[in-house]
């Protein structure tokens, strides 16, 4: 009997012992020159797999010399790029080759090497892999009980992000820089341990990137010329709760199970929002739910019931079709962020599975937002009717997402009636913001602040509107000054009056039923205490800087049907203002193409266009 083992075999000291109990008696063993270099390279980085590989060769040869198997070592030793590419099956492929050479059998316990060689017609025995505890790796020293992250660069001092949840700091943990080596055996490590444990496996392998996850660290490689340098950063959570943790707990869990619910767990990074997601997935899976995760990479620390899913195929689109046959009642997906991500999140919460989303927000409502643009409006409180907002650990704020048909606050008129998304404090039930279509635009307003004094998300919105409308049939300025409600009275200039009023009243009319509101026009020298109009009544526009109005110049482009202005600074989804030299002529929502289209014949693009003709600074400014 002829057999060539792979790395794998030799470390597990699977050849002596089948020798011993005569499985193997009288065998010749060809043993590789690559595999006696791999497993050296293990036990020159003080890896214990190194050292036991060691022992399996020393006890061969100690057989040999006995006369039970006839050893002889062949090929050629493998490279130190080799030995690093052996995560990757470059030392498997050399392996494999031997085999063939002389007419053996190759051994392996690993799977996938041994599905190759059947694939390539050869000769092979595969022997189910032994239970091993995955060793501690070398990264590891670098952590302690407060540690979050670990991030090490050649050339840098080892830095790591340590702290409690909410009040994390980067920080160095080292004093000498590290050096390109010893990056390189660490990354060798990572790699072969998750190719070989049982409780590791690799996540992502590109070019220039590796995600590993070993244990409950999730590990990424980057190397040039991907990265600048070659880097490792090991991320591992440093504290697992339960729902009992956090504010709300019951009546949040009492939600959670009423009926299959839409929820987005959102807050900055590092606020805790994937900690409080492995709390809700395993509340559910406690209270009999078939819950599932999609994940990329996959890092949450749940219990082995939930199984956590990535991505099929490169697509989570995919994944969330053979989510669909699982049927689970709810799927924890973190992270939605790109546009697909929020398709497939509506798409399944539409097709009547119980979603929970983490989200990157610095507010509450900014989690909302995401969805506006993303999918139709009136779609929204089907898709997330429950906002959960983490910060510094803990749950800060719970929204309640709802439609109803009405007025919106701050407008009077009965005829201005419309599906409104009304978001409300879950534990109060006090409204806290509308979201509305208003004038052809997406509108997000709050409603906080009424009756303080200062002007509130109403208010401001009123006002614009108000002052587009006039500003179609002007040249000069324009001031708005909200009475109340239902009341305004607009300043223009002398020139501007009869234009704003129209024939019989008729354009001042037409506008005050649009919009609802009462509209009283004075010429600016009615205004109490006035020092002229704004701009000295010139209405040239002109001369105004980016550095003075703000936001983001855009150059529009104005084709047979629309107004198109790109935008580069601001997400699609995203809510901006347009401005024309730091006056207000909008607001819009960014399409999926990274550009705002205002359809033309529009009062909006009369305004635009306007503004264009006269050379004005057109921006976009992020709401």
């Amino acid at each position: 009997m002829k057999i060539v083992p792979d790395t794998s075999v030799v470390i597990d000291g699977r050849i002596s012992r089948r020798v011993e109990s005569g499985e193997y008696a009288g065998a010749t063993v060809y043993v590789p020159e690559a595999v006696i270099g791999e497993i050296e390279a293990q036990a020159n980085s003080g890896r214990e797999i190194g050292w036991d590989g060691l022992s399996e060769l020393q006890r061969l040869a100690e057989l040999a010399d006995a006369g039970e198997i006839d050893v002889e070592y062949v090929g050629e030793r493998a490279s130190e790029a080799e030995i690093q590419r052996a995560a990757a099956g470059a030392i498997d492929a050399k392996i494999r080759d031997l085999a063939v050479a002389h007419d053996a059998t190759f051994v392996t316990s690993d799977i996938v090497q041994a599905e190759v060689a059947k694939a390539k017609g050869v000769g092979v025995e595969y022997l189910e892999p032994e239970a091993r505890e995955v060793e501690a790796l070398a990264i590891e020293n670098y952590f302690d009980e407060g540690t979050m992250s670990v991030h090490l660069k050649e050339g840098v001092v080892p830095m790591a992000k340590r702290g409690d949840v909410g009040n994390i700091t980067y920080q160095e943990i080292g004093e000498t820089p590290l050096d390109t080596e010893t990056l390189k055996e660490y990354a060798s490590e990572i790699r072969d341990t998750a190719k070989r444990s049982d409780d590791a496996f690799i996540e992502l392998s590109e070019e220039g990137m590796t995600i590993a996850q070993v244990r409950d660290m999730r590990i990424a490689i980057a190397t040039p010329p991907f990265a600048d340098g070659f880097e490792i950063t090991a991320v591992r959570p440093i504290v697992k709760t339960t729902m009992a943790d956090y504010e709300h707990e019951e009546d949040l869990k009492e939600r959670l199970l009423e009926r299959d619910r839409g929820v987005l767990i959102a807050g900055a990074p590092g606020a805790g929002k994937s900690t409080f997601a492995q709390a809700v997935a395993e509340f559910l899976d406690d209270n009999g739910y078939v819950v599932k995760t999609m994940e990329k990479p996959r890092d949450l620390q749940v219990e082995e019931e939930i199984t956590q899913y990535t991505e099929l195929g490169g697509s989570m689109e995919k994944t969330a079709d053979s989510l669909l046959m699982v049927r689970p009642d709810y799927t924890i997906y973190d992270e939605v962020r790109k546009t697909d991500d929020f398709e497939v999140f509506s798409d399944m919460r539409l097709a009547g599975v119980g979603m929970v989303g983490v989200v990157h927000a610095t507010r509450p409502i900014d989690a909302l937002q995401r969805l506006v643009g993303r999918v139709e409006l009136g779609m929204i409180p089907q898709i997330v009717d429950t906002v959960v907002y983490i910060e510094d650990g803990d749950v800060d704020t719970v929204y309640d997402v709802t439609t109803k048909v009405k007025v919106p606050e701050g407008l009077m008129e009965e005829d201005l009636a419309r599906p409104v998304i009304q978001v409300s404090d879950f534990e109060t039930g006090t409204p806290a913001y509308e979201i509305y279509t208003f004038n052809r635009q997406v509108v997000t307003v709050p409603l906080d602040g009424e009756g303080g004094g200062s002007e509130t998300g109403v208010d401001k919105l009123a006002k614009n509107e108000i002052e587009r409308e006039v500003r179609s049939a002007t040249r000069g300025p324009v001031e708005v000054e909200l009475r109340s409600g239902n009341e305004a009275v607009v300043y223009v200039t002398e020139d501007d009056i009869s234009h704003v009023i129209g024939k019989g009243g008729g354009r001042i009319q037409d506008i005050e039923n649009r919009l609802g509101v009462t509209i009283d026009v004075r010429t600016f020298e009615d205004k109490p205490d006035h020092a002229g109009a704004p701009g000295d009544g010139g209405g040239d526009g002109g001369g105004a800087s980016a550095a003075e109005v703000g936001g983001e110049v855009v150059t529009p482009e104005i084709t047979g049907q629309h107004i198109i202005i790109p935008v580069t600074e601001a997400s699609p989804g995203e809510t901006v203002e347009v401005r024309a030299d730091g006056e207000y002529l909008c607001t819009a929502t960014v399409g999926r193409g990274g550009e705002i289209q205002i359809s033309r014949g529009s009062a909006i693009a009369e305004e635009l266009e306007r503004a264009i003709d006269r050379e004005l600074l057109v921006t976009v400014v992020r709401e």
